[in-house]
């Protein structure tokens, strides 16, 4: 396919319901189609990866359609300044969470972004910190523990966002974290109970979710 081709499936899938319907989940309609995600990953599979097709079906500003490009783009010729393209263009979690979750965490830098981009102050952009990282503790099976406690420090640290769309990230980075085996799983627990203690809404909503998850029956037994 070109980019013709994939612009012209694009809006042949699109449902104005969906569009409707997405400020309820904190998306903004504007430039959306509509589509779900399994099928922009069906489409994708029929495109196959193409890394100079996805540079340009993410240029043409879609929202489904720069889903689509991380689903299409090589991880292996994504560079930095392509990473930071991107995330500068983020305006929604989902767009920034799906680029994380299915391209960002597959790139050598994927370790160093998570880390800068967790100290930036554009929403979306530290989001994506914390989306990485929690893309990285669920993905990358063979990582040393090490990075993941540098992490929960960071977690800790930033934790005092008040901002909707950073703080659930912050949350999910150190449930993500604190599943992936029964070590960190207690270092999760004892950074958890750090932040339960600082003086902030914010950080007191993410430890107190966090703890639910990290010391229930289910997440104990799957990790032994």
């Amino acid at each position: 396919m070109d980019l013709d081709e994939v612009v012209s499936r694009l809006k042949s899938m699109r449902n104005p319901e969906n569009v409707a319907g997405m400020a309820r989940f904190g998306i903004s309609p504007e430039g959306a189609l509509g589509i779900c995600t399994p099928d922009l990953f069906r489409l994708s599979k029929e495109i196959s990866r193409n890394h100079s097709l996805a540079q340009r079906v993410w240029n043409t500003g879609i929202h489904e359609a720069r889903v689509l490009a991380a689903m299409m783009d090589e991880p292996t010729k994504v560079t930095e300044k392509q990473m930071e393209k991107w995330v500068a263009d983020f305006d929604s979690w989902d767009v920034c969470d799906q680029v994380c979750m299915r391209l960002f965490d597959k790139t050598p830098f994927a370790y160093d972004k998570a880390e800068e981009w967790s100290g930036r102050k554009e929403e979306f952009v530290k989001r994506a910190g914390f989306a990485l990282m929690a893309s990285l503790a669920v993905h990358d099976k063979k990582a040393d523990d090490d990075h993941f406690e540098r992490f929960l420090r960071i977690i800790a640290r930033e934790s005092k966002d008040e901002r909707n769309f950073v703080k659930k990230a912050v949350n999910w980075a150190l449930r993500q974290v604190g599943k992936r085996n029964k070590r960190l799983n207690s270092k999760a627990i004892k950074a958890a109970e750090q932040i339960l203690k600082m003086d902030s809404k914010s950080a007191h909503w993410i430890a107190a979710d966090a703890l639910r998850e990290l010391k229930s029956e289910a997440v104990r037994a799957r990790l032994g």
